[in-house]
C-alpha cells in the first residue's frame, strides 16, 4: 500500500479523522511539509511518533485543521448578519440558538455574541462553538487575543467587550457565559439539532464534494425551519434546494421546509 494511504488509514484508526474526505492534493502537500520539517522520510515513520508524542499529535491536528481566524472576518458579511438576518430571526421572549461549527480559536463565536448583544439579552442566547482540535478549543476558552485578530472590531465593541493588558486583549467574561465550547468532528460525530443559525465558514473548501454533500445535509437537519446557514466567502452552495435551502443573501441560506430523506 502506498505510504500516504497507509498513513491515512492509521490516522483514522488512531483519531477517527478520515483524511480521505479532505482534498488529497492540498492535504498531502500540507502534511508533507510538516513531515519533512520534523525530519521523517515517510508518512508511516512520522505516524510512529504521532502514536507516542502528544505534542507532535497536537501539532499535526493544528496543521490539518487550518486554524486561521479573526473577529468579523470578511466584515461586509457580518454587517448583513447584523442588519438583515438577525432582525429577521430573533423572536421576542424566545431563546436564540446558534452553532459556530469549526470555530477555531473562538473569534467567530465571540463575534456572534457581540453582535447578538446588540439585539437580545445574552441570557436568552445559547451559542455552541465546536472544533476538532482540543488544543485550539482550550485557547478559545481563554479568550486572549492579539491586535491582529481585532483589526476589524468596531471601536465601540472593542471598548465594551475587551480589556487590554500586557499587550493582549482579554474577552469580557459576560460573552463567555453565552458560549459552550465542545469538541466535534464534522465528518464523524452526530449533529446537534434545533438551531436558529448555523455558522460554518472557511472550512468546507478543504473537503471533497462527497464530504460537503453529506455535511450540508446534516446541517440542514440541524436547523429549525426558517433557520439560516451562514457560509464563508468562497463557499457558495450550488443547487441549494438539494438541502432545502434558499438564498436570502450572498452566502446566507434559509431552510425552507423540514428535511425529508
Amino acid at each position: 500500500m502506498p505510504d500516504y494511504q497507509a498513513f491515512v488509514q492509521a490516522i483514522y484508526k488512531q483519531t477517527g479523522i478520515d483524511l480521505n474526505l479532505y482534498k488529497e492534493v492540498q492535504m498531502k502537500r500540507r502534511l508533507s511539509s510538516l513531515r519533512d520539517k520534523r525530519g521523517f522520510k515517510t508518512f508511516m515513520d512520522y505516524h510512529a511518533v504521532l502514536k507516542q508524542d502528544e505534542v507532535m499529535l497536537h501539532e499535526f491536528l493544528d496543521k490539518m485543521t487550518i486554524n486561521v481566524s479573526e473577529f468579523f472576518r470578511n466584515k461586509g458579511r457580518w454587517d448583513v448578519l447584523d442588519k438583515k438576518i438577525l432582525p429577521m430571526l430573533i423572536k421576542p421572549g424566545q431563546t436564540f440558538k446558534i452553532w459556530s461549527a469549526a470555530c477555531s480559536s473562538g473569534d467567530e463565536p465571540y463575534t456572534l455574541a457581540m453582535l447578538l448583544s446588540q439585539h437580545i439579552d445574552l441570557s436568552k442566547v445559547e451559542i455552541l462553538a465546536t472544533d476538532l482540535d482540543e488544543k485550539i478549543l482550550a485557547r478559545a476558552k481563554e479568550g486572549i487575543y492579539t491586535d491582529r485578530a481585532l483589526k476589524e472590531v468596531p471601536e465601540a465593541l472593542k471598548k465594551r467587550y475587551f480589556t487590554y493588558e500586557n499587550n493582549v486583549y482579554r474577552i469580557d467574561p459576560m460573552l463567555k457565559k453565552a458560549i459552550t465550547f465542545k469538541k466535534h468532528n464534522l465528518l464523524e460525530d452526530p449533529y446537534p439539532k434545533n438551531f436558529d443559525l448555523i455558522v460554518c465558514r472557511n472550512v468546507m473548501i478543504y473537503f471533497t464534494e462527497e464530504a460537503k454533500h453529506a455535511i450540508y445535509q446534516k446541517f440542514s437537519h440541524s436547523l429549525r425551519d426558517q433557520g439560516i446557514f451562514f457560509v464563508g466567502s468562497t463557499e457558495q452552495i450550488f443547487s441549494p434546494e438539494r438541502y432545502q435551502f434558499k438564498v436570502v443573501d450572498t452566502f446566507f441560506y434559509q431552510k425552507v421546509q423540514t428535511f425529508i430523506k
